[in-house]
């Protein structure tokens, strides 16, 4: 897709109130540092729109991104980030909640996981949870090129079992650096807003 426009268009604390979009939305969770600022600029094609940094847990608003005027991404706030005070986790929790409970247009929604290690018990929940709420999340797992191309099957086969994944979930294997996984992002997101029409 070529994206002509981006536009940060809503920022939403935790005391905001969510906007109701009259356009297709597409989410990005993911644990702090697990690189979602990094993807959202890459699928963009910006180099620093959403805000990277290298202190994780520096998403803590929900940010909504006009495209092209079509659809949004929306940046869901970091999880797991450890020094964050319980009260200040429980408080993102419940925003990424009632996100999920109450939009009416998210049509695809991405779980971002570090392809390097196992899936964290915060990634379980966050799976588990998206399942609940009745969406089935395709898993973009970053940091590709930190790997060697010999463990990729075995670490896509690691997040599956630890996530417990249902037999149709995808899992796209992404690098930042490469841009190896982007285009097949856009065709799940493309496929997804056809299929919605």
């Amino acid at each position: 897709m070529h994206v002509k426009s981006v536009n940060l268009e809503t920022v939403c604390g935790i005391t905001s109130t969510l906007p109701k979009n009259d356009k297709p939305e597409i989410a990005f969770a993911g644990k702090s540092n697990v690189g979602k600022s990094s993807l959202i600029n890459v699928l963009m094609n910006r180099k620093a729109y959403a805000r990277t940094s290298a202190q994780p847990g520096k998403t803590q608003t929900i940010n909504f991104y006009n495209i092209n005027d079509e659809l949004y991404f929306v940046d869901l706030p970091g999880y797991g980030y450890a020094r964050a005070s319980e009260t200040l986790k429980e408080k993102w929790g419940k925003m990424i909640e009632k996100y999920l409970k109450t939009s009416r247009q998210l049509k695809v929604f991405f779980l971002l996981v570090d392809i390097r290690h196992d899936p964290s018990a915060n990634d379980r929940s966050m799976y588990e949870w998206i399942i609940y709420q009745g969406y089935h999340p395709i898993i973009i797992a970053t940091k590709l090129d930190k790997i060697k191309r010999s463990q990729i099957d075995k670490q896509v086969k690691a997040i599956q079992k630890g996530l417990n994944t249902e037999p149709s979930t995808k899992i796209i294997p992404y690098s930042s650096l490469s841009k190896q996984g982007r285009e097949e992002i856009w065709e799940c997101i493309k496929a997804s807003l056809f299929f919605f029409q």
